[in-house]
């Protein structure tokens, strides 16, 4: 029974320090959006090149994160965790100090080591059957990252600047880093069910055994299309409310605080409690949930996005709906990968997961509706028969680039109910 407590014990410190990692990952990664505009005006933007300074940080955490991956399934995952939170907490002091656009572009080049390590971690200090839940509280440092960066972000940058806000960011990595390595490293796949001896002891190619499963591919899939939408809104929420509804860097960033930040704390905790108790009676209850729960976040998005202007309320209720539904993706999908992915590969499957979806959505959402924002901006322009280009028409232009969010939420809510009709298979695969 001792034994047992001091097991339980570690594996919630060791969970706390992860979430407290995990959010302070998020928190340093949303200090951009959250200060869009006041860099985009000192240093004469446009929504492409603001869109680009989140593109970069995440492909460089995609094509860096599947090596990390791969180094996560062999190496002591608490060292890597550690040294990745200390180079990026760095990172972000930096940016505080650049005095262009150059600068800080170099100087978001950020951090790629904490998820893949993480989740394998949570898959070794937790049983299947208490997986989700213990993966909506590591995921709940997103929503607590994004909040806690509006808030400050919006409190400070309004009072100090928005180089105080990245300075004043570095210090909490650097302590987390430290604690970190107060984390005793679990046996690998000590938790799961055993495998027959026939599986091999060794994995010649790590990425086959991974990609065969028709599963990951539609997980893969699904979370292209959700993470652009995600970072899409992470980098062009607040400067949509300061142009199209006339708010100020500290309301705007308040209403995003709640709106995209706290109301998905109850999406992760709510739809990770829910996976747990739909997934014992059905193998496929994690993903039908996560599409039922898409499916509901297109509409709230949709008509969120088709409020008048100064309708501050409607489109804060909206959308937090919205936002709260989607945020239930990352427990339940996230916990699908551990079923049906065999232990010593976890890691390896979450950076092939990571670096499709980043490459591929995630990276594209700032760039992409920075894109879509400048075409539509420069469309009105010309509609108007003007020359120069507004602030009125930049308005504009993003508040109709940002509809493509809601077509993209439909389509990742048919895909993961594609999902749902092969995990029952590929689970049974793996046990066999």
């Amino acid at each position: 029974m001792a034994n047992r407590t001091k097991i339980t014990s570690s594996a919630s410190f060791a969970l706390f320090v992860l979430f407290a990692i995990n959010l302070l990952n998020f928190f340093d990664r949303q200090l951009p959006g959250a200060l869009a505009e006041p860099i985009r005006k000192e240093f004469h933007l446009s929504d492409t090149a603001l869109g680009f300074l989140g593109t970069i940080a995440t492909l460089m955490y995609a094509l860096v994160g599947l090596p990390l991956g791969r180094m996560a399934d062999k190496w002591y995952r608490i060292r890597l965790i550690a040294i990745g939170t200390t180079l990026w907490s760095l990172l972000t002091g930096v940016s505080g100090l650049t005095q262009n656009y150059s600068q800080l572009f170099i100087s978001r080049l950020g951090e790629a080591t904490c998820a893949p390590a993480a989740q394998s971690l949570i898959g070794d200090l937790y049983p299947p059957q208490q997986r989700a839940r213990a993966m909506g509280i590591f995921m709940l440092g997103l929503p607590a990252g994004l909040c806690l960066a509006y808030f400050s972000a919006g409190a400070i940058g309004a009072a100090l600047g928005w180089r105080a806000a990245f300075l004043f960011a570095c210090i909490p990595g650097l302590l987390f880093a430290w604690l970190a390595l107060r984390i005793p490293e679990p046996v690998r796949g000590a938790l799961d069910a055993p495998r027959p001896l026939a599986a091999g002891p060794t994995v010649e190619s790590p990425f086959h055994p991974v990609l065969k499963l028709p599963t990951m591919w539609w997980i893969i899939l699904s979370g292209i299309f959700h993470n652009f939408n995600m970072y899409a809104i992470n980098a062009f929420q607040t400067p949509f409310l300061q142009r199209f509804h006339a708010m100020g860097l500290k309301d705007a960033s308040n209403v995003s605080a709640i709106s995209v930040g706290a109301v998905g704390a109850v999406g992760l905790l709510t739809g990770g409690w829910l996976a747990d108790r739909i997934s014992a009676k059905r193998r496929d209850g994690r993903l039908l949930l996560s599409a039922c729960s898409m499916a509901i976040a297109a509409p709230s998005i949709f008509f969120a996005l088709n409020q008048p202007k100064g309708a501050i309320g409607g489109f804060m209720l909206l959308m937090a709906v919205g936002t709260m539904t989607m945020f239930v993706y990352y427990a339940t999908v996230y916990a699908a990968i551990q079923d049906v992915i065999e232990p010593r590969l976890r890691s390896t499957a979450v950076a092939i997961y990571f670096c499709a979806m980043y490459v591929l959505g995630a990276s594209l959402g700032p760039l992409g509706m920075g894109m879509l924002s400048d075409h539509f901006a420069h469309q009105a322009m010309q509609e108007a028969g003007v020359g120069s280009m507004t602030e009125a028409f930049k308005a504009s232009g993003l508040h109709s680039a940002m509809y493509a969010i809601p077509v993209l939420a439909v389509l990742a809510s048919v895909v993961l109910f594609a999902a749902s009709r092969t995990v029952e298979g590929d689970i049974r695969k793996r046990r066999h």
